[in-house]
């Protein structure tokens, strides 16, 4: 069997050589130690991935990244760097990196991430197969498995790799766990995930929401109410916690529950034993409890809305999930997973996105986090025309930023007094959502240079 050819360029000589050493038995290795080496012998070679250092003297890896992506763009290419920052990671995405890979590294997992790479073509193509899995995700996802009933997470940040490692540290402990952060950063998923690293991932998953429950039948929905005890309780049923019995429940929301009900979730945490509504009889629960919320429950015990006993009892241990803007090395990945999961579902023609449209993604704050970004993905998928996403097909509120946005109406606001610098900044922002951010085109339609729309962007603070 033919071997694939990869080229591997990296200025620290040990290096390259180490990594050529390591790869030759499947792969067909050359190695250059700068970028103008590189060109050469992606010219004279039909190379087909790219293993490229960032810091180099001279040309860097991005730059490199782009004149051979000018010369072969369909050829995949994976950039290493032992500085994992966001604005690199932009970078690379936007000049046609297929991954972005943090030295150290293991070689299962670079060679996991070449193997996948070099069946993806051109750079963000979906697999054509309209029954796309998670297994032909490309690698710049890191994806964390329990049991076969485990959520899956990709990931790529270490801030979500201090998570999950976490998750593995508590999953065997019976102790209570308060999952925290905003909302849409995946507290039901993680939630999942301990308790499918558990012992008691073969027992029952209950979620409630807490939220959704009416006050007054929340006490029921936890601990069930025996037949006849109120209106409409036609026959007994087991609540929430009886269900959850060797196995997990889940609460969502947990700083919606009225103060009665706080009283008797305190009493079943400190002593596993309840009674059903309209009931005597004292039953017991072995149920683990995770509880989540995206509200500040020690400041709502400062305000007497949470018991302070009750707080201290969920608080064993305090999980708190970073929000999207604070992982930006995960958005790539996420992008790719739920077009996948959009392209599959709805039977689409989407195969991915452009870079000057993941390059926008990737720097947008998502304030909804997790849970914003598919629902932009999937309202892009179905509402394009096109095989490849691009800036057009963005949201107004991600394609200019939510404040940016905003400030695209003050122009038609009459009782504003007349300020001639800010509305110039409107209608700045007007030509750039109607030129698809396109600074030459939004040059053209205020009637001015690009020079001079550059400046006014530097001086308005529009990036």
């Amino acid at each position: 069997m033919n071997k694939k050819k990869i080229l591997i360029v990296d200025d620290e000589i040990h290096t390259c050589q180490g990594l050529a050493r390591a790869l030759k038995y499947e792969w067909e290795t050359f190695t250059a130690s700068n970028g103008k080496e590189a060109i050469k012998i992606f010219e004279d070679n039909p190379v087909d991935i790219i293993l490229t250092d960032v810091k180099m003297p001279g040309m860097n890896g991005i730059e490199l990244l782009r004149q051979l992506k000018n010369i072969r763009p369909e050829t995949p290419a994976i950039v290493m760097s032992a500085y994992n920052e966001t604005e690199t990671v932009v970078d690379a995405v936007k000049a046609g990196a297929y991954d972005f890979i943090t030295k150290p590294f293991r070689l299962d997992d670079l060679d996991g991430v070449l193997k996948t790479a070099v069946q993806a073509s051109p750079s963000f193509q979906l697999p054509s197969t309209k029954k796309a899995t998670s297994a032909q995700l490309p690698a710049i996802a890191q994806t964390a498995k329990g049991s076969k009933n485990s959520p899956q997470i990709i990931y790529q940040s270490v801030a979500m790799e201090n998570v999950l490692r976490t998750v593995q540290q508590i999953a065997p402990a019976r102790s209570s766990v308060l999952i925290t952060g905003e909302t849409g950063t995946g507290k039901e998923v993680i939630a999942k995930a301990i308790h499918a690293a558990s012992t008691r991932s073969k027992k029952a998953f209950i979620a409630v929401h807490c939220a959704a429950l009416n006050a007054n039948l929340f006490e029921s929905e936890l601990f069930g109410h025996e037949k006849g005890s109120f209106t409409g309780a036609n026959e007994k049923r087991i609540g929430r916690f009886e269900a959850a019995d060797g196995g997990t429940l889940f609460l969502d929301e947990i700083g919606e529950i009225d103060a009665a009900t706080q009283v008797k979730l305190l009493r079943i945490l400190e002593s596993r034993s309840f009674e059903r509504v309209g009931g005597n009889e004292t039953l017991y629960s072995d149920a683990r409890l995770i509880a989540a919320t995206n509200r500040d429950l020690r400041k709502m015990v400062q305000a007497g809305e949470f018991r302070e006993d009750l707080y201290y009892r969920l608080d064993v241990i305090n999980l708190e999930l970073p929000p999207l803007r604070d992982r930006r090395e995960d958005i790539p990945a996420l992008l790719q997973h739920w077009l996948i999961s959009s392209v599959t579902e709805n039977q689409l023609n989407v195969k991915g996105f452009t870079a000057d449209a993941m390059a926008r993604l990737c720097t947008y704050d998502w304030p909804g986090n997790v849970r914003e970004l598919r629902n932009v993905v999937e309202r892009m998928a179905v509402l394009s025309q096109q095989e490849y996403l691009d800036l057009p097909n963005l949201p107004d509120h991600v394609l200019l930023g939510e404040q940016q946005l905003s400030e695209t109406a003050k122009i038609e606001d009459k009782d504003k007094a007349l300020d001639v610098a800010e509305n110039e900044k409107v209608l700045i922002l007007k030509a750039l959502k109607e030129s698809n951010n396109n600074r030459t085109l939004a040059a053209e339609r205020l009637g001015m240079s690009r020079r001079t729309l550059h400046r006014r962007l530097k001086q308005f603070g529009i990036t």
